[in-house]
């Protein structure tokens, strides 16, 4: 194994420091092995009991009217999040665009959207028009409320109540994993006591949550502990890495009803949009979902417990409990979240020559790095890195479609700032 490693330039140092880390968290890599195993029978028998056929595999063109591939995997999703119905569609971009979406078609002139979990994230901003954007949410007349977290990043419940005695909010949006913020992850149990909460006060509330990052990696999801909506995209955890593009949004017939007419047309809703070939990929990406999202969450483990003992902060921390797959870890410079992404590209299967550098990127405030030498552009499923480059000058690591790959992209990081000098191994 150290003659392989040494051709990525990982030396016996970097191998010698990561044996003893490896070997601590066998348990805990089982543990998560078992959560895959439960997620991955619930998708299989999601898709037999929708009666998934070689059928559902062809996809249509033009008007895409009665297509049972679409409209088979919209059952499988609603099946498996225990929802009502379920909106799929290769016509969905990216997260943000489903997340601009549900909030579009669920939200009206006048009505009131609260955030309860804080700022959303950086992309998200210019829809609601939080920063200025072409047709945001604010220059259709709705207005914008947000209740932060708690110091110790747990929900304020005394400032929900608050906010909710405005009439006018009409749907609570909760942000499952932490962006570009210094907080820790909301676990499904938190969401289901802030849902709880606010419709104990405001059955009539919508409430939305983007699952973006969280699929698969507890037992339950949000929409388990009485979201209206959760919203996620296809590149990422349950595209499996297969899913070219795409999103989704799961909740009552409702939601979901409205969001397809906005996504569509006002008469036509669910019954157009055109799948062309990408349905294998979303029917294999959803079942190998639970496998990838697995791979990803050892190698967020790997990183934290490799990083945190040489003094860097890492969120979630080496030891705690772990409810999406990201690993956030502060550098203090921007030259260490630099050497960290240049070092999973270099990892990486395609575009390992290319060297990652900060540049301007749509919807973000500053300059951000990024790295993914990815099969699917951008997919952040796949073994990735990113950061803005501003105080605190943190690195945001996920995704590894197998669990080798995560491990040695890990381990190029660590050997790229030990020859930068930007960290010294004991």
């Amino acid at each position: 194994m150290q003659s392989i490693y040494s051709q990525f330039g990982i030396s016996e140092q970097v191998l010698r420091y990561a044996e003893p880390v490896l070997t601590s968290l066998k348990e805990r890599f089982q543990e998560i092995d078992e959560t895959a195993e439960y997620n991955q029978l619930r998708i299989i028998k999601a898709m037999q009991d929708a009666h998934i056929g070689e059928a559902n595999l062809k996809g249509t063109t033009g008007y895409g009217y009665d297509d049972i591939g679409r409209d088979g995997l919209e059952r499988v999703y609603a099946s498996y999040f225990h929802t009502e119905d379920a909106l799929v569609r290769p016509q969905i971009t990216c997260g943000t665009h489903a997340l601009a979406l549900a909030l579009m078609s669920n939200l009206r002139p006048g009505q009131v959207l609260l955030s309860a979990a804080g700022a959303p994230y950086d992309t998200l901003q210019e829809v609601i028009g939080i920063r200025p954007s072409r047709g945001s949410l604010a220059e259709y007349g709705i207005g914008y409320k947000q209740v932060d977290l708690l110091p110790d990043s747990t929900v304020d419940f005394d400032g929900i109540r608050k906010a909710l005695e405005d009439p006018a909010i009409h749907l609570v949006t909760i942000q499952r994993s932490k962006g570009y913020q210094d907080r820790r992850t909301l676990s499904v149990a938190q969401i289901g006591e802030a849902i709880s909460a606010i419709k104990s006060q405001r059955p009539d509330v919508i409430c939305m949550v983007d699952n973006c990052y969280g699929e698969f990696v507890e037992r339950q999801e949000p929409s388990d502990v009485g979201a209206d909506m959760i919203v996620g995209s296809l590149i990422k955890n349950p595209g499996g890495g297969l899913a070219p593009i795409g999103g989704y949004i799961a909740g009552t017939h409702e939601c979901v009803e409205n969001a397809a007419v906005r996504l569509t047309s006002p008469g036509l809703g669910k019954e157009v949009g055109a799948t062309l070939d990408v349905l294998p990929s979303f029917y294999q990406g959803f079942f190998m979902g639970p496998t990838v999202t697995a791979s990803a969450l050892k190698g967020a483990i790997l990183a934290a417990n490799l990083y945190e003992p040489l003094g860097f902060y890492v969120l979630p921390d080496s030891k705690e409990s772990r409810h999406d797959i990201i690993q956030a870890i502060t550098f203090g410079t921007p030259e260490g979240v630099i050497a960290f992404c240049q070092g999973i590209q270099a990892a990486s299967p395609v575009d390992s020559y290319v060297t990652a550098e900060p540049s301007d990127m749509p919807g973000y405030d500053s300059q951000v790095i990024m790295a993914a030498g990815a099969f699917v552009s951008g997919s952040s499923i796949e073994l990735s890195a990113d950061g803005p480059i501003k105080p605190p000058y943190n690195v945001y690591f996920q995704g590894g479609l197998t669990w080798p790959h995560a491990k040695l992209g890990i381990l190029k990081t660590l050997q790229n700032l030990t020859e930068r000098g930007l960290c010294k191994l004991p």
